[in-house]
């Protein structure tokens, strides 16, 4: 995950998702984290968004779950609170 831009109350931020097989093209992903300060997001584009708590989880849209071996694809999100860096899970599903 990367912070592209903040502000007093909010950022945005792009996840880039890689397949590590060097043979086998992924079908579909999820990527999974777990706030540590309040966040939460505002709006998230090329994945769908759910939260639990202060688990967030995004996961493809149909047009991006397809993943070639070795390939990767991304997402962003606007979060409202401040800055975070949390630790990401990505699960091939």
């Amino acid at each position: 995950m990367h912070v592209d831009t903040s502000w007093t109350g909010g950022f945005n931020a792009t996840v880039t998702v890689t397949n590590t097989s060097t043979s086998t093209a992924t079908s579909s992903w999820k990527v999974s984290w777990t706030w540590s300060g309040g966040q939460t997001v505002g709006s998230m584009w090329n994945a769908v968004s759910t939260a639990s708590g202060s688990t967030e989880t995004a996961t493809n849209e149909p047009y991006n779950g397809a993943i070639p071996a070795s390939g990767s694809t991304s997402f962003g999100f606007q979060a409202n609170g401040g800055s975070a860096t949390p630790i990401l899970t990505c699960t091939a599903t």
